[in-house]
């Protein structure tokens, strides 16, 4: 049985580039810090354990991707919150990739997706290996998906997650202030065409010379900024009422309404 409300706390942080045992204690800090409010669900950014991306990434993440994954699995049982783990650098059967991670109420890991769309114009390519998955997980009987920063420009991916049946997309990223407002609108295309709630945790201040922009933002099915931080570090929390996605639904029916039969892409 799922439950119509759901409260969603987000972490809206610096990152220190590089510097792993900091950010470590950081995000500790800041999910007990979160957990206060008791929310269902705590939300974290992008490459949170090593920042976007220092030069020693592939020294790094082998260590730094598992401490991440037990504190995480730490905090979610001690704290009894799902945990949606941001990303983080870490390598996977020999490949450095970067990695969303799901937390359930008891610790256990419900979802490992790794990003599938590297963004080539700032050599992520080089440096990762891109997923080949989609993945849908549930947090109290709701659908869920997860995409990272740079997915978010690619509207496919998430109406497959939508034909998935997720109901609610979490998007950690690391997006930077030049494109402010491509976050922006991304946000609410992918929220409106799709007809659910979009959640965005992203990083602010410097890494490797670039500015993050924050601006993590809670997205209604019809497209409303429901809450969106500013450009500092900032924790929020808001409640959702899922009903809000069967009654945008039958107001405008898409998923009945689109003949992707006459469209199919390859």
């Amino acid at each position: 049985m799922s439950l119509s409300t759901l409260k969603v706390a987000v972490i809206q942080m610096a990152v220190a580039l590089g510097e792993p045992d900091e950010n470590l204690r950081k995000i500790e800090k800041l999910v007990r810090e979160a957990a206060l409010n008791k929310p269902d669900v705590i939300v974290l950014p992008e490459t949170w354990n090593t920042g976007y991306f220092p030069i020693n990434i592939s020294e790094q993440a082998p260590v730094w991707g598992k401490r991440a994954v037990e504190k995480m699995s730490d905090l979610a049982s001690e704290l009894a919150i799902y945990l949606v783990g941001g990303s983080i650098s870490e390598v996977n059967n020999g490949q450095l990739v970067n990695s969303a991670k799901v937390f359930n109420r008891k610790g256990l890991e419900i979802a490992s997706y790794q990003k599938i769309h590297l963004f080539s114009p700032g050599e992520e390519n080089r440096f990762y290996t891109e997923g080949n998955k989609v993945v849908t997980f549930e947090i109290e009987g709701h659908i869920c998906g997860v995409i990272i920063c740079y997915d978010l420009r690619f509207p496919e991916l998430v109406r497959r997650l939508a034909l998935d049946g997720a109901e609610i997309l979490f998007v950690p990223a690391e997006w930077p202030h030049p494109r402010l407002e491509h976050w922006q609108i991304l946000q609410k295309a992918r929220a409106i065409e799709n007809q659910i709630f979009v959640i965005s945790c992203n990083g602010v201040g410097l890494g490797n010379g670039v500015k993050f922009c924050g601006h993590s933002s809670v997205i209604s099915p019809w497209g409303e900024i429901m809450k969106e931080a500013e450009e500092e570090e900032e924790i929020f929390q808001i409640e959702l009422n899922t009903d809000a996605i069967s009654e945008v639904r039958k107001k405008i029916p898409v998923f009945i309404d689109r003949r992707y039969s006459y469209y199919q892409l390859s």
